[in-house]
């Protein structure tokens, strides 16, 4: 077994190979603080006949790493989650472009998180652990490299914060490098500038130079030797003939602007070749595919680097023609219909409530977490006129959806200030390159569509390169062409004022800084006159949401109420509910949301919720009922379960010898609150909302009934042991028997109401 153990980032940092997993082609155990990744990597002995280098990366967190058993009927992890997706994808997209050009040997990279201590991300460990398991393992590879993470928390740089830091960063940017040279880079951010970004980048490739160092000096105690392979060689004649017959005509069938034109006269010119050298070579036939798709690739970079024009026509910093349309979907909340060239996406925004959000379960929180804003990008076949079999949700698609939801993650209004859950799909209609950033415009202008209150609007770009030795041009909102001929896929998101996501694959064996500054720099100007295009169609929110969405309103009550609010076994909140058509939901803090279609079942909600919760008023009149009489007065509810006492010599001016002389139970009257005595329990007066009379010399007073106080001391007397407050005792009358309690003192009731009397 060979250990190393070092400090790095001010945590204890421990990579380990030959104890686990030995029959793996290379592994690697990787701790960090107390956080552990196990990297597992293997690798067929064959070629692949496929005609690109088959890579799978698997990422799979473990429930007993945070020491919890999975949820649901069936105890097991099953397939990947969307997090576990993502993280495999930023594996693969660091790593693929590190295995020499022709190897097509198929090879397979497990991650498992093996521990996990809710402080530390396990994914940027994890590119260190497959980075180890592959350069210590017979598989050729052209590593090593490293992963970090790069936050900032008041002005200060930190590598790899914890989950505690990130919330207080204003930028969560995971880097892949080698020792000279950027390899992936996936983040997002609150608005920072093209400068700050690449001052993380520089901050974390140090990072990942220390992490390199260890790692060499692991592998300088012992590795596999690397399996021979051999890339094919073809004679000089195949490769003459093949230019002679395809290099010409392919040039010229790149130059038609429009997609599919250009593709089917470059089809036709390869069909022509490859069946006149099938002939010729009949031995060859895969050969000459692979040679005949080099032609197409050469003839389009030196196209561009040597001429400065791209296929459809545009110059390197030139953004594609854009339409938009708003208010495109009648019943949707907002929508928009954003063409750039021919990539279209419709994006749709759907407003919910508190009931709404995405309930999450993750090793990384000790318990269940929620989220409110979701994104999610659908790329169907038509959408590139192609036939291909439907088999759920993609990575790809996942991995689109979460870059444009970062996008527009930093610019939402907090959720306390707009409780609403948000819901964007985007659908791509059309495709021809950067259909995720055509996601974030159309996803901002559909919430502006639907009344959300953005700080500012967000476009993206996604920018190329053409490199050939010291030579390169960038180019501004690739095709799908350029794209994948190309070495760098590069997509900026952000505001006028900054950058709110960022997302960088390299095709080569890595990018220095000086291309990335000038890659950013060209992505805001082109970011600009987007959003330029963009305030063409709708300049800020909407001032009124749709007459479709659910209106929301909050208000605070005291904790004490929530059993009120929500009664025995829910009965009261869902009879508000029923009646209303309203969504009510309250939290332990007493927070109420009201949701409504339409603001006069909102207003009736919020009424009724008012009249059950609010808080009587020394001072103020209230209308209630008599609920019971005795002989020094009469009990009124002024509020649904808060009573009070109208004592005998406040029922009138003048004597009254029987409290049923004057109101009867079920009486409806109108009381004036004087008072709440140190225990809670309301003093009430109906003669003090009357004129007074002239009264004869043996004054007022009340009957038989005693004196006021002697009557709450009774009252208290009565209630000794129950939860005091300002309800009547109960007296055994089968009408209250079932009336819900609020908290009088101890600990509330659960959220089904409340305790009841029995």
């Amino acid at each position: 077994m060979q250990r190393i153990e070092r400090t790095f980032a001010g945590r204890r940092l421990v990579i380990e190979t030959g104890r686990m997993a030995k029959q793996a082609a290379g592994s690697a155990a990787v701790q960090f603080g107390e956080t552990m990744v196990l990297a597992a990597v293997t690798v067929s002995d064959t070629e692949s006949p496929l005609p690109f280098f088959p890579l799978l990366v698997e990422y799979k967190d473990k429930a007993y790493a945070a020491g919890k058993i999975p949820g649901g009927f069936i105890k097991r992890e099953g397939r990947p989650s969307d997090p576990e997706i993502l993280k495999a994808r930023i594996i693969d997209r660091s790593i693929r472009p590190l295995f020499p050009e022709g190897f097509k040997n198929e090879v397979q990279v497990f991650i498992y998180v093996i521990s996990a201590d809710q402080e530390n991300d396990a994914d940027v460990m994890a590119l260190v652990a497959a980075s180890y398991a592959l350069n210590s393992s017979k598989i050729p590879f052209l590593g090593p490299i490293a992963g970090v993470r790069v936050g900032r928390v008041q002005e200060k740089w930190i590598l790899n914060p914890t989950f505690q830091q990130l919330p207080y960063s204003d930028m969560d940017v995971v880097l892949a490098a080698s020792k000279d040279s950027i390899m992936m880079v996936e983040g997002g951010a609150l608005e920072v500038s093209e400068a700050d970004m690449i001052e993380a980048l520089s901050v974390g490739q140090r990072g990942i130079q220390e992490l390199i160092g260890i790692q060499e000096e692991l592998l300088k105690q012992g590795r596999a030797d690397k399996m021979e392979w051999k890339k094919a060689e073809l004679g000089p004649e195949i490769k003459a003939r093949v230019e002679e017959l395809a290099k010409g005509k392919i040039g010229e069938a790149l130059n038609h602007h429009e997609k599919h034109t250009r593709i089917g006269a470059i089809e036709l010119v390869k069909k022509e070749a490859i069946d006149k050298l099938l002939g010729e070579f009949p031995d060859n036939a895969k050969d000459i595919h692979n040679l005949v798709g080099d032609v197409e690739y050469h003839a389009l970079r030196s196209q561009v680097l040597d001429t400065g024009k791209r296929v459809d026509g545009r110059g390197s910093k030139e953004v594609r023609p854009i339409t938009i349309d708003t208010q495109v979907l009648p019943r949707a909340h907002g929508s928009a219909l954003f063409t750039r060239g021919q990539t279209q996406a419709l994006v749709a925004v759907t407003l919910g409530t508190a009931n709404d959000v995405q309930r999450l379960d993750s090793i990384d929180e000790a318990g269940e977490t929620t989220k409110s804003f979701m994104l999610h990008y659908n790329f169907p076949p038509f959408s590139t006129g192609e036939v291909r079999p439907m088999r759920g949700t993609s990575r790809r698609e996942i991995g689109h959806g979460n870059l444009a939801e970062r996008a527009l993650q930093g610019v939402l209004p907090a959720f306390e200030d707009f409780p609403y859950t948000i819901r964007i799909v985007s659908d791509i209609l059309e495709s021809n390159g950067s259909s995720s950033m055509a996601s974030v415009c159309g996803g901002s202008l559909a919430l502006y569509d639907a009344g959300v209150p953005l700080r500012a609007g967000v476009a993206g770009v996604a920018m190329g390169l053409i490199k050939e030795g010291s030579k390169y041009a960038i180019l501004t909102d690739i095709l799908g062409t350029e794209d994948h001929l190309g070495d760098m896929d590069f997509k900026v998101a952000g505001t006028e004022h900054g950058i709110t996501s960022i997302q960088m694959d390299i095709k080569i064996e890595g990018l220095d800084f000086q291309i990335v500054k000038e890659a950013l720099a060209q992505a805001r100007e082109g970011r600009l006159h987007i959003l330029g295009e963009m305030s063409k169609a709708l300049p800020e929110p909407r001032a009124d949401l749709s007459p479709y969405a659910p209106r929301i309103v909050t208000m605070t009550i005291n904790p004490e109420k929530i059993g009120d609010l929500i009664g025995p076994k829910g009965k009261t909140i869902r009879g508000i509910q029923e009646e209303t058509g309203a969504e009510i939901t309250v939290d332990d803090t007493g927070l109420v949301t009201i949701a409504a279609v339409g603001g006069e079942a909102m207003e009736r909600a919020r009424q009724m919720v008012q009249a059950l919760t609010a808080e009587p008023v020394i001072g103020e009149t209230y209308e209630g009922t008599v609920k019971s009489t005795t002989a020094f007065g009469a009990f009124v509810e002024i509020m649904p379960g808060t009573e009070g006492l109208v004592h005998i010599s406040e029922l009138k001016h003048g004597r009254t010898e029987k409290t049923e002389d004057v109101v009867k139970k079920g009486d409806r009257v109108r009381v004036k609150l004087l008072d709440r005595d140190e225990r809670g329990r309301l003093r009430l007066s109906m003669k003090a909302l009357t004129p007074k009379a002239e009264t004869s010399s043996s004054g007022e007073g009340g009957g038989g009934g005693g004196t006021e106080g002697e009557a709450l001391a009774a009252v208290g007397a009565q209630t000794e042991g129950e939860e005091g407050g300002s309800e009547r005792p109960d007296r055994g009358s089968s009408d209250r028997g079932d009336r819900p309690r609020g908290r009088r003192g101890g600990s509330r009731g659960g959220r089904n109401g409340g305790r009841s009397r029995e």
